[in-house]
Formats: C-alpha cells, sequence, structure tokens
C-alpha cells in the first residue's frame, strides 16, 4: 500500500476506536470527573487530531511523491465521511447535534457516494471539489466544538463556572448547532456543483 493511503486508512481504523472510547462511560456508567470519563476526553482529542491531521497528510504526501491516483481520489473522501459520520453519530446521541441535520447529511453523503460509484464504473474517479474540501472544514470545526462541550461536562468544569455554567453551555450548544446547520448547507451546495459537473455521468447510465 502507498503511504498516502497509509494515512488515509488510519481515518479508517481511528474511526471505531474514538466511536467506542466516546461510549466508554456511557456503557459503564461513569459520571462526570469520573477516572474513566477524565481518562475518555484525553485520549478522544488528539486521537481525533491526528486523524484530521491524516487528511492533510496524505494528499499533501501523494502530490509530493507522485502517489496520485484514481484509487487516491475515491479513498480519500471515503475515509473522511466514515470518520466524520461516526462522530456525528455520537453528537446526535448525547444531543450536540440535532437529529434532522444528521439525516440531511447522511442522506448528502449517501447520495455522493452513490454518484462515485457510478462515475468510478464509467471509468470516472471524482475527486474532492474546493466546495467539498470546504464542506469538510467545517465538519471538522463542528466536531471539536461538540467534543469540547462533551469535554466540559466529562471533566466537570461547568461547576467551577459557578452561576455562568448553565448560559456558558448553552451558548455553546446553540453555536453548535450553528456550526452542524452551516455543515448541512454547505453539504447540499458542494452536492449540487457536484452534479453539476458530473450529473451527465448519471444521465448517460439511466
Amino acid at each position: 500500500m502507498k503511504t498516502s493511503n497509509k494515512f488515509t486508512l488510519a481515518r479508517l481504523v481511528l474511526a471505531p476506536v474514538l466511536f467506542f472510547i466516546y461510549f466508554i462511560p456511557e456503557w459503564t456508567h461513569s459520571c462526570s470527573g469520573s477516572v474513566l470519563s477524565v481518562i475518555s476526553v484525553c485520549l478522544m482529542i488528539p486521537l481525533l487530531a491526528f486523524a484530521e491531521l491524516t487528511d492533510y497528510y496524505d494528499g499533501s504526501y501523494a502530490r509530493k511523491h507522485n502517489e496520485v491516483s484514481d484509487f487516491g481520489k475515491m479513498f480519500d473522501p471515503f475515509a473522511d465521511v466514515f470518520l466524520h459520520m461516526s462522530m456525528f453519530t455520537c453528537f446526535v446521541f448525547s444531543g450536540y447535534m440535532p437529529v434532522i441535520l444528521y439525516v440531511l447529511i447522511f442522506y448528502r453523503e449517501f447520495g455522493q457516494n452513490f454518484l462515485r460509484m457510478v462515475a468510478a464504473k464509467r471509468g470516472t474517479a471524482i475527486a474532492a471539489r474546493k466546495g467539498g474540501k470546504l464542506k469538510t472544514v467545517f465538519y471538522v470545526v463542528s466536531c471539536f466544538v461538540a467534543l469540547a462541550q462533551e469535554g466540559m461536562y466529562r471533566l466537570d468544569l461547568v461547576k467551577y463556572l459557578g452561576k455562568y455554567g448553565e448560559p456558558v453551555m448553552k451558548y455553546a450548544l446553540y453555536s453548535g448547532y450553528g456550526f452542524f446547520a452551516v455543515c448541512a448547507l454547505l453539504a447540499y451546495i458542494s452536492f449540487a456543483d457536484y452534479l453539476k459537473n458530473f450529473g451527465s455521468v448519471l444521465k448517460d447510465s439511466i
């Protein structure tokens, strides 16, 4: 396997690891401030940061060492979606992401995946476009915004804010909603762009 694809593979491996770590306190009925809750936060933040960094390194390495391939063009966005939908599922469960936005993004990603499969069958590899990359940036930011909220809860930091604790958490929650709303909006704008440029593939296949 090419080195650039190994970076991409790391996201596929880390996605279920992060999912598992996220739910360990829930499965063990650990309260905020407990050892498991603290450990889970200390593990998730650096692991998610590393997973997101691999998205930069795989493309950078592929271009630098001439490893750009049709497989890589499809593998990279697939790994992105695999990681982010795993995290989004965690955040829906915890209430940081509205279910309706999750479902809308879910539909968009499956639609995009279908478009890529049809295009690949006709010999066209659809690489990530600028709109798709911008959408991914907001996916990343939204994940860290939601994870920061969960981190404050698990580390039991809210109590140190005193009377400001509840307002701060509400502000953070609504800010997170805003980020996820932008994610959904950008997801469909970029999907429309893909359809505009590659829709002929679907039309010719019907």
